[in-house]
């Protein structure tokens, strides 16, 4: 009756489990998957006490919370011993000693203090090869690790921490609306989805359904099961009562065929006790459920939430009814009439959805059906996977409309300070798994969808990656949205609805082709189509001047031209542990008129569309080439069409919400404009002139509330990326903010002379007009010029943004130039990337390490042990099966996965050197092909991994990919490098491949020529999976050495500081010395790897007097560095110990740090964290606003609050 482990196998892998067990049968016999631990029960993990000088309270890190938990005195680097539970206990122990302290009790039972049950150790063997082989394999494994040893001794992780300060942080972290380890047993388990990197499936049950839960059978956990499970009241050992229970449910849920679903190996799921739900807060994520705060005041635990009533906006029901205008009648009894209907009404409304909507597996099975056949018009018994992935989309986004609604009902009637991001790219991922997981309705989608025979992980495949971004930089916005939600920040997104993007990389013959990516074939079931919110675009025409009849002053009409029609289209963007969820708005063209029928009638039919495909192409492709004349102004067009839709956009908003005493003036106290690079830098103009012009505000006013709006973001200093657009071109596509660019310029320059008095050279670097033949706008300056902070996103590319880029700037505006690096949401990079590496860190810590990444430091001091890091290496382990896998069903290639993984995946650039990595991997093909058998057979076997994209018009990137790919063929074909070395390079990079890659990795490179890569974000997701770098001095690499020590950074190559001198002398210097490299070019030159001529201006790059990269410069440190990374691997338990503590010193980078940093340094706002009214202090309460009158009528009675989802 004791409940070990279970095993779900996904189809992927059932298919292939004959040959899986045939090939890993004899290595599993050999090497279980959990050895004893080598301390027995000296400590949590063995020999927990050995030396260390990791600080586990992060350093000098202000925020001590974890400080306090390991007051007891875990190892830290001030060298106090560890608490009593890592060390052995003394003889003299009482049992009752012993076991509050979590040691193991006679006959394997264990009590844990902190925890309400006593659990018993596991006394039945592993199940055979079987069983073994589907640990071995068990690919989401996030509850898989960490729980204690196969001998069930000597690995107790809930001891880690004082029990004070952890039921206090429980108590916290609840009160917030989290799940806590120590929830009550009706929340759901979850086992893992055999082959499945994020496929849950239930294992417990809520009693009448739960966002986790599913209809109650007879054998489910009653309450009587519960209050046993209570201190002091053991379970029965003879069979019977709540562990018999549970071990029904696991068999009532075994595959067919499986001989046993219990396994020995408790550890393997990590479920030790009915309360311990920190492995399905892993995968399913935060617990929203109410089953989750029984105890919550007035709360009815069998009954979803109530929704807010009180932030609904009356003024909007009145206009509603009588056409936008406020109804007085004549007289005051009419009035309270008047006010009585609306009451009525809106209560009315509200008990119509006055609850969230219910999440047990029956509702969430009947909300699927209903989609499939109402939403889609299909028989809901003869459907496909698509269809079935649409109605799981449309039923998620159900769930997420409701609060998504809610929060911004909230929002509006707290009237605090709003921000607005405005991005061209938004690199998203899929959607369905990070929803599913934020909302914590991953495992009940799994089981309803199961029991439908449907697997999660399939659906979820079925999704098309929006193609809405290219790099870093739509990525890093992505993670800033989810950050901002996960903090509660009031904040939305804006960007463009691509049609196509960028484009699909296919190799064809090893060579990069593009083809179209029209990731909208089969619609986009997560956004809303905004039909009543549309704003006119105006491009081109011409500028009128008038008199101002009340003032006199000149003023300025733009009329004429084209006009295009932006359209919005909404998707929701859930937080992780929180109900609010915030809004990215995308905007799509559409003409102003749809059809000429004039022109049709004339015979004219290309004409009479011809004005809508004009308008339509503007958001047809992200990044059209700037090649021709014509693609530089559809990429002007796209960038200001976005921002004028979002501006008109935000000062609705914002008007709408005015009371008595604001006007336009207070705009910078409410709302926060970011700029994610130049890109969107023509907003500052078209502020001013909707200010100007429409809103009739002088100009030192307008000024003022532009410049105290704006921050601008700086992504790098390559003079490609800094835009300039022509001035004539300007001026015929947008006359009046080219008068108001000269204006700004005029003024600016007049500081300038007053500061600098005849310093021409000084008004030349800092002039917004370049004098160049055409005249340039350099977009750059005019963002600096217009935001009151810039800030750059790493040390070193601040320093550089200071003192190489806008010097002159920085001497002008002391402190206007800050720091603030990038980081990136653990969310997803970690939880959902790798959730084995997740399920140890929350078997061990609980939920809370989620959203808090400094809780990791507390396990820096164990990462010598043995059985930590063999649970550690299992996980890396699983990461490289579940990429093999990929490989080879999708590029028939059988990976190793006995080998170091190096990678290096991102957008293909000279300046990011793919071209130094594949000389290196052209190298080592050399040594081994010259290499004796003996010779070879004590080589380290490695596995080397590309990818990215090229863009359309860089054939020197391109060529880089061609000769990467020739590279792959010709070792993967030389039987000298089987088992030694293999080459991939994977196509179509983009989210949800990176996910799949980065956890497997060993070694990544991130060898950027030092100065020209602003932060990078790769290299914080490679070493949060634990991973090391191979790096340059470059971007956020040289803070990651700082943070995970600089042992742990393989660095190599010339500095920053060394770069500009070096390509000073670059043409003087003597012919590259370095034989290595000659060999590795003459073997190109000479066609080993197809025709010479396809690479010659590769290798005619890196000859000394053209090295601008110094890729020869640098090739020697770069192969000393790849020996040192090669040489470390090799003492795999100082490895492991290296990754443990590089992946548990992270935190600084999290996404969540530099939300945090914005929010304090540019925007200064504050969260507004949203709880639906049971979850209100007080009990059951709102939390105030949104009253009738107060908040919600301004002074002119227009409504001040919400805006209707708009």
């Amino acid at each position: 009756g004791v409940m070990d482990s279970y095993d779900v196998a996904s189809p992927e892998v059932s298919r292939r489990r004959g040959e899986l067990f045939s090939r890993l049968g004899d290595e599993m016999g050999a090497n279980p998957p959990y050895p004893a631990s080598p301390g027995g029960r000296e400590g949590l993990f063995g020999h927990a006490d050995r030396g260390s000088s990791d600080d586990a309270s992060g350093g000098n890190d202000p925020h001590s919370f974890w400080d306090k938990t390991f007051g007891a005195g875990v190892a830290t680097g001030n060298g106090s011993k560890p608490p009593s539970a890592l060390s052995p206990a003394p003889s003299d122990w009482s049992a009752k000693e012993r076991a509050t302290r979590g040691i193991p009790l006679d006959g394997g039972g264990y009590y844990d203090a902190d925890r309400p049950v006593i659990r018993r150790g596991a006394n039945s063997a592993t199940n055979g090869a079987s069983g073994r082989a589907r640990r071995h394999l068990g690919f989401d494994a996030r509850q898989s690790f960490g729980s204690k040893a196969a001998n069930g001794e000597g690995f107790n992780p809930e001891n880690l921490v004082d029990p004070t300060v952890l039921q206090e942080a429980v108590r916290q972290y609840n009160s917030s609306g989290g799940n806590t380890p120590n929830s009550r047993p009706d929340s759901g388990r979850v086992a893992p989805g055999l082959g499945s990197p994020n496929g849950p499936m239930p294992l417990g049950v809520n009693q009448n359904g739960g966002q986790h839960g599913h209809r109650r059978r007879a054998s489910e956990l009653s309450e009587q099961d519960y209050d046993r499970a209570q201190p002091g009241n053991h379970p029965p050992r003879g069979g019977g009562g709540m562990w018999d229970t549970m071990a029904s449910q696991v068999s009532e849920f075994a595959p067919p065929g499986d001989p046993s679903p219990l396994s020995a190996d408790m550890s393997r799921l990590g479920l030790r006790d009915p309360t311990d739900i920190a492995e399905s807060l892993a995968r399913d994520g935060p617990a929203l459920s109410w089953k989750l705060d029984p105890m919550a005041d007035n709360a009815d635990p069998d009954s979803p939430p109530e929704r807010q009533k009180e932030y609904i906006d009356e003024a909007e029901m009145d206009e509603s009814t009588h056409g936008g205008s406020r109804y007085y009648g004549d007289d005051s009894q009419s009035l309270r009439a008047h006010d009585d209907e609306i009451a009525t009404r809106k209560d009315q409304l509200w008990r119509l959805s006055s609850s969230y909507l219910v999440s047990d597996v029956p509702s969430i099975q009947r909300s699927l059906v209903q989609h499939v056949e109402y939403t889609l018009a299909r028989r809901r018994y003869k459907f496909d996977r698509g269809s079935f992935y649409q109605a799981t989309a449309h039923s998620v986004r159900d769930r997420l409309i409701e609060r998504w609604t809610d929060t911004q009902q909230f929002y509006a009637s707290r009237d605090g300070k709003r921000m607005y991001y405005l991005s061209l790219e938004f690199l998203v991922g899929r959607s369905m798994g990070n929803a599913v997981s934020n909302l914590g309705l991953r495992g009940a989608y799994a089981e309803a969808l199961r029991q439908l025979g449907y697997d999660l992980e399939d659906i979820m495949s079925q999704e098309k990656e929006p193609a809405l971004g290219n790099g870093g930089l739509g990525r890093l916005a992505s993670c800033f949205l989810d950050t901002l939600a996960t903090l509660n920040y009031p904040a939305w997104g804006y960007g463009i609805r691509y049609k196509y993007g960028m484009f699909e990389q296919r190799l064809v013959n090893g060579k990069q082709v593009e083809f179209p990516d029209y990731w909208l074939t089969y619609g986009n079931p997560w956004e809303v189509e905004r039909l009543d919110v549309k704003y006119l675009v105006r491009l081109y025409g011409e500028v009128k001047t008038y008199e101002d009849e009340q003032t006199g002053e000149t003023r300025f009409r733009w009329e004429g031209g084209e006009v295009v029609v932006a359209v919005a289209y909404d998707t929701p963007i859930p937080g992780y542990g929180t109900y609010n969820t915030n809004n990215m708005r995308l905007w799509s063209s559409k003409p102003s008129h749809e059809f000429d029928l004039a022109s049709f009638n004339a015979g004219d039919y290309y004409g009479a569309v011809e004005a809508k495909e004009r308008c339509e192409s503007i958001t047809s492709v992200l990044y059209p080439s700037d090649d021709t004349d014509s693609g530089k102004v559809l990429r002007l067009k796209q960038q200001f069409f976005f921002v004028s839709a979002t501006l008109q956009d935000v000062l609705r908003r914002y008007k709408k919400r005015i009371v008595p005493g604001r006007t336009l003036k207070n705009l910078p106290e409410k709302v926060a404009i970011q700029l994610n690079d130049t890109h969107p830098s023509i907003s500052i103009p078209e502020l001013m002139r909707l200010l100007l012009d429409d809103e009739m505000l002088p100009w030192d006013e307008a000024w003022d509330i532009t410049t105290r709006t704006f921050g601008y973001t700086n992504h790098t200093i390559l003079p490609e990326a800094l835009e300039k657009w022509q001035v004539p071109m300007m001026e015929e596509l947008l006359p009046r903010h080219m008068q108001i660019i000269y204006e700004i310029n005029h003024r600016f320059l007049q500081q300038v002379e007053d500061r600098w008095p005849g310093d021409n050279e000084k008004m030349r670097a800092m002039s917004i007009i370049e004098e160049s033949t055409p005249k340039m706008v350099r977009m750059a300056h005019l963002a600096m010029v217009g935001s009151h902070v810039v800030n750059g996103v790493a040390e070193i590319h601040t320093r550089l943004v200071k003192s190489r880029l806008f010097p002159e700037f920085d001497q002008m505006f002391p402190g206007r130039i800050k720091n603030v690096t990038n980081g990136v949401t653990p969310r997803r990079w970690i939880l959902q990337a790798n959730p084995a590496m997740a399920g140890i860190f929350t078997s061990i810590l609980g939920p809370g390490w989620v959203n808090d990444l400094r809780r990791l430091a507390t396990l820096k001091p164990f990462a010598h042990d043995d059985t930590f890091q063999h649970s550690w290496n299992e996980a890396k382990r699983l990461n490289k099966e579940r990429l093999a896998l990929w490989v080879k069903a999708n590029m028939g290639v059988d990976l190793m996965t006995n080998a170091i993984y190096d990678m290096q995946v991102k957008r293909i650039h000279e300046y990011k050197r793919q071209l130094l990595n594949v000389l290196g991997i052209v190298h080592r093909y050399a040594v081994i092909a010259g290499s004796t058998p003996e010779q070879r057979a004590r080589m380290l076997p490695r596995v080397c991994v590309i990818a990215g994209k090229a863009a359309p018009g860089y054939e020197v990137a391109k060529k880089i990919i061609q000769l990467a790919c020739a590279v792959s063929k010709a070792v993967n074909n030389d039987v000298r490098c089987a088992g030694i070395l293999q080459v991939v390079f994977i196509p179509n990079f983009n989210v949800s491949l990176a996910e799949l890659i980065i956890p497997a990795s060993d070694v990544s490179q991130h060898i950027s020529t030092a100065g020209m890569e602003a932060s990078g974000t790769g290299n914080m997701k490679f070493v949060m999976n634990g991973g090391l770098i191979v790096g340059t001095a470059d971007g956020a690499n040289i803070e990651i050495a700082r943070a995970v020590g600089e042992d742990n950074l393989f660095c190599f190559g010339a500095t920053a500081d060394e770069v500009a001198a070096l390509r000073n002398t670059m043409k003087s210097r003597l012919p590259a010395g370095d034989e290595r490299l000659q060999r590795s070019v003459r073997m190109i030159r000479s066609g080993v790897f197809g025709n010479p001529d396809d690479f010659s201006q590769l290798m005619d790059n890196i000859e000394p007097a053209n090295d601008y990269y110094l890729i020869a410069h640098d090739f020697p440190g770069y192969l000393d560095a790849l020996d040192m990374a090669d040489a470390a691997y090799l003492h795999q338990p100082s490895w492991t110990a290296r990754t443990i503590r590089a992946a548990c010193s992270m935190w600084e980078f999290s996404s969540d740090r530099t939300i945090k940093e914005y929010a304090e340094k540019v925007w200064q706002m504050e969260p507004l964290p949203f709880k639906p009214p049971h979850h209100q202090d007080g009990g059951g309460g709102s939390m105030g606003g949104g009253g009738r009158r107060g908040s919600s009528f301004n002074g002119r009675g227009s409504r001040a609050g919400y805006d209707g989802g708009r």
